[in-house]
């Protein structure tokens, strides 16, 4: 087997202040069948979230993964690291030595996909119509260091923000930023269902089956204008039930790339069978899984209660049972590969010890055991996050200091019910905005994040996160972020466990594999091309 590997730079995460311009260009592509890729992300309308592909609502690696193919942003990640460069723009900067103007031109003739033009107002109206829906699902506050959005003429868009933000330029790539058409878009209301209209590099076509899309047929887009270069015509996504369903179509030959998520059995053997048609390839991701509390639950309200599980928690033995080398111990909601990471929860607990949590407990004079339920889902993450928790509540209870039980729920009723904070602790899954150590701060932390957290600490949001954004040199704002992490470590309104390598299983006459997933782990669908096996 040919295996590749990409492995990102060992430090991310630095920005630099200037001007970016980049030329139109025209796709090309290489013709030749649909290339159908397999997924288990499910895609599901309900009640609770009856728009899961709209801009405005969409926060998850699985409809981003959708909406980065059909819904153009000003800026976008490049294909491997790096600052983001213009997209729908031929040219963004900062144009105040604070940082806190920036201002972008429009390509010019940019359309959406049904040939209606583009214009600086559609860019304003989309920005101004997420922050004013402000939908639960948190993504709006992606958008929260925006003041104002000014137009002047038809290519020009000044964003005015409230504070410096570095790393504003990242924001702008990411889906919750796109240009939608007013027409198809309503301006106070989330567009339900399915369809999805944009100037994006394809259009998508949606198989819908039980209020549930099936499959995604990705066709290219004639209207597109932007950096992008198309090695295909069409890409089918396909989404199944669960990782085994998803390995069998791609041996079978229904399916020629396997994504996310695959089990680390798979993994495992695709690495180990030298005789296959089928190429694996390694990317040093930036995913991370964490423990979240409800801190005004009772059962995990007193701090002790949670500084007691981070004491006990084995993250080299959970790691080593569960994953093997597919992930690592992660002491911090950073991973060690981004700027400004610290092992704060390392240097705070130390190494696991049932005696120093059992202290804890009783410095607090808490009772023990403690009755607690850890509620994962069962399948956003894959068929394996069962098996992790069934080896945090085996770590948890041996101490004899809890008595842990575990449910799982799938996911479109999982997130509903965290929302509504009905659960005390969850484990959950984050894949990073943009590769940036403010993706893995301002998210948790800010005022407005995205778990609807009811952990509050003045000085992180105050002060400590806008200190950071103000900071263009990322390296500078090591010791800030340091600051937040320690104040995590020591108030443990999460644990974080451990972060993960992302993989990319393909059958060997497809091309461009190893830039099928950008830096923050999204779906590049336009890389993918046709060859010839061996």
């Amino acid at each position: 087997m040919n295996r590749k590997t990409l492995v990102l730079p060992a430090v991310v995460g630095l920005l630099a202040p200037v001007l970016a311009a980049c030329g139109g260009s025209e796709g090309g592509s290489s013709g030749g069948d649909a290339i159908a890729v397999g997924t288990t992300d499910r895609f599901t309308a309900t009640k609770d979230v009856p728009a899961p592909l709209d801009p405005a609502y969409a926060y998850d690696v699985g409809s981003w993964n959708i909406l980065r193919q059909t819904v153009q942003t000003l800026m976008v990640q490049p294909k491997g690291d790096g600052d983001p460069v213009p997209e729908a723009a031929e040219s963004c900067g900062f144009t105040d030595t604070g940082n806190e103007r920036y201002a972008c031109k429009l390509r010019e003739g940019l359309k959406f996909s049904n040939g209606d033009p583009i214009t600086a107002a559609d860019v304003k109206y989309s920005i101004d119509r997420a922050l004013a829906i402000k939908a639960d699902s948190g993504v709006f506050a992606l958008l929260s260091t925006i003041d104002t959005v000014e137009t002047s003429g038809d290519r020009d868009v000044i964003f005015h923000l409230k504070t410096a933000d570095a790393t504003f330029p990242y924001k702008l790539s990411t889906p919750v930023a796109g240009i939608v058409n007013p027409d198809d878009y309503v301006k106070n209301k989330l567009r339900d269902g399915f369809a999805i209209d944009g100037s994006g590099p394809y259009t998508m076509k949606a198989e819908v089956k039980d209020d549930e899309l099936v499959k995604a047929t990705f066709t290219k887009n004639p209207h597109y204008k932007g950096v992008l270069k198309l090695q295909n015509d069409q890409v089918d996504m396909v989404s199944y039930k669960d990782a085994d369903a998803m390995g069998t179509a791609l041996t079978k030959g229904d399916i020629d790339v396997m994504t996310r998520s695959m089990t680390p059995e798979q993994v495992q053997k695709l690495s180990d069978d030298a005789d296959s048609n089928i190429d694996l390839v390694e990317m040093a991701g930036l995913e991370i899984r964490y423990l979240a509390f409800n801190t005004d639950a009772p059962t995990v309200k007193n701090k002790a209660v949670r500084r007691a599980m981070a004491e006990l928690i084995n993250r080299a033995e959970l790691v080593s049972k569960v994953y093997g080398s597919q992930a690592e111990p992660l002491y911090s909601l950073v991973p060690a590969s981004i700027t400004g990471h610290s092992n704060s929860f390392f240097n705070k607990y130390g190494d696991p010890s049932i005696t120093k949590a059992k202290n804890t407990l009783v410095a607090a004079n808490i009772t023990t055991p403690v009755k607690l339920t850890l509620h994962y889902t069962t399948d956003h993450y894959g068929t394996v996050t069962k098996k992790e928790f069934e080896q945090l509540k085996q770590q948890l209870n041996s101490s004899g200091l809890f008595d842990v039980t575990i449910k799982g729920a799938p996911w479109s009723t999982f997130v509903p019910a965290e929302r509504k904070g009905k659960y005390d602790v969850w484990g959950m899954g984050w894949f990073p905005d943009f590769p940036d150590a403010d993706s893995y701060v301002a998210p948790f932390l800010d005022k407005d994040n995205f778990l609807n957290s009811p952990y509050r600490n003045s000085n992180i949001i105050n002060n400590l996160i806008p200190e950071s954004r103000r900071a263009a040199d990322r390296l500078s704002a090591a010791g800030t972020l340091t600051q937040i992490q320690d104040i995590v470590a020591d108030d443990v309104p999460f644990i974080p466990l451990w972060q993960g390598k992302q993989y990319v299983a393909a059958r060997d006459d497809i091309t461009g594999t190893a830039y099928a997933l950008n830096s923050s782990s999204s779906l590049q669908l336009w890389e993918l091309g046709r060859g010839v096996g061996g």
